[in-house]
């Protein structure tokens, strides 16, 4: 097999879904731009990403599809990826579909679930989600309402009056709990919302759902709350010692500790991509810049997901304002180690990357220790590859670039 298709890549693109079950990352929907068309990825495409090998596999998926969509909300319990929500060319969406990661014979199977109780929320996209004790809890999103649907949760953006439609942004809350098939929105006992926004994000920490950031209106914000998932009863706005992340919308907020959050990119105030990082201490109320991070590699509207061993693994998103110059959507795989990897990963990644130097006693290794090794090999081989034909793209455009200057 050719270098270029072992060493494959899932395509660019922005307002996906992703997930980490076991050793595979997964990867679904999301859209591109073609000569200023807004190109949704195939809905019958899944990604998995090999979190050992480092090798990306694409799988045709069966059964009933969701249409494809951006700005859905995608979440995974117990081995199953539950996607809400999302836009397509026809508008805004509210049905909750399921896939089992978790298939023997390698068969990605879609559902649609219809056979649910209760109601659930108006359509809606660029919402978040938390995952709490096998419930999916949803919070926010911009969407579309009837008349009769209007309600304190509901921001009003725009318009139809001779359809009677209405778009905006929402602060309400609902849970669709996966074992009884239920949508139901909690009774909140107390504390002060969060403003309703969209593109904003979610992460679980113990029994508190925490919220950061987003959108509404022109306004981006740098606020943080959370939700106490048992008593159902807010925060209000979290009082922070020191400095703040700037305000932002489509980034990421995702779960490294049990008193941390690790905060990356999004686009800030004045439009500008951002690749700075950040890590919360909910026991102090501080957040700390982390400074070594690449401030060469913006990104928003990506995703963002923990590895086995504690590591951030953003996919896809971005580099560009999409609100003016959509072009710059991404697909290389930018991994964040927020602690020192174990010594036995240690080791294999230096075998891996130099796997010439001891190629002679490689083969000595025990059967368990040298499937281990093989696959850490593999995985350094691809990133090498990759990022040499990163470099050349990169050498590409600089050049086209200095060509259209003069």
């Amino acid at each position: 097999m050719a270098d270029s298709q072992l060493f494959c890549v899932a395509e660019e693109r922005s307002g996906h879904c992703a997930v980490v079950d076991g050793n595979f990352l997964y990867v679904w929907g999301g859209y591109v731009s073609i000569e200023d068309n807004e190109v949704y990825l195939p809905n019958d495409e899944i990604w998995t990403y090999d979190i050992d090998s480092g090798l990306w596999r694409m799988h045709l998926m069966e059964g009933e599809l969701p249409t494809s969509m951006s700005g859905s909300c995608g979440a995974c319990i117990n081995g199953k990826l539950y996607v809400f929500g999302g836009y397509d060319d026809k508008g805004y969406s509210n049905r909750l579909y399921f896939v089992n990661l978790r298939t023997r014979d390698g068969t990605y199977v879609w559902k649609k679930i219809t056979n649910f109780e209760g109601q659930p929320p108006t359509p809606r996209d660029k919402l978040s989600c938390w995952v709490y004790k096998d419930r999916l809890i949803y919070f926010g999103g911009y969407g579309c309402r009837r008349h009769n649907e209007l309600q304190d949760c509901f921001d009003v953006h725009d318009a139809s009056w001779e359809e009677q439609i209405f778009w905006g942004w929402h602060n309400d809350v609902h849970v669709f709990d996966t074992k009884t098939l239920t949508w139901f929105q909690p009774e909140i006992k107390g504390g002060v919302p969060p403003q309703a926004r969209a593109a904003h994000t979610c992460a679980v920490l113990g029994n508190k759902g925490y919220i950061f950031g987003g959108r509404v209106l022109q306004t981006r914000m740098n606020d943080l709350h959370y939700l106490n998932l048992d008593t159902w009863t807010w925060s209000g706005r979290i009082s922070i010692n020191g400095e703040s992340p700037k305000h932002r919308s489509w980034h990421t907020l995702t779960p490294i500790a049990d008193d941390k959050l690790f905060l990356f990119g999004g686009l800030s105030a004045d439009n500008i991509p951002l690749s700075d990082g950040w890590i919360h201490n909910t026991i102090t109320n501080c957040w700390k810049q982390l400074i070594h991070l690449p401030n060469t590699r913006p990104r928003l509207w990506h995703t963002a997901c923990l590895g086995k061993e504690n590591e951030i693994m953003v996919f896809g998103g971005s580099k560009d304002d999409l609100l003016s110059l959509d072009t710059g959507h991404c697909n290389d795989l930018l991994i964040f180690q927020t602690q020192p990897y174990s010594l036995l990963r240690s080791c294999l990644d230096c075998i891996g990357k130099n796997a010439i130097i001891l190629k002679s006693q490689i083969s000595l290794l025990p059967p368990k220790l040298l499937q281990q090794v093989l696959k850490k090999i593999t995985f350094w081989t691809a990133a090498n590859h990759r990022e040499e034909q990163r470099a050349q793209k990169d050498e590409t455009e600089n050049k086209y670039q200095w060509i259209s200057s003069n």
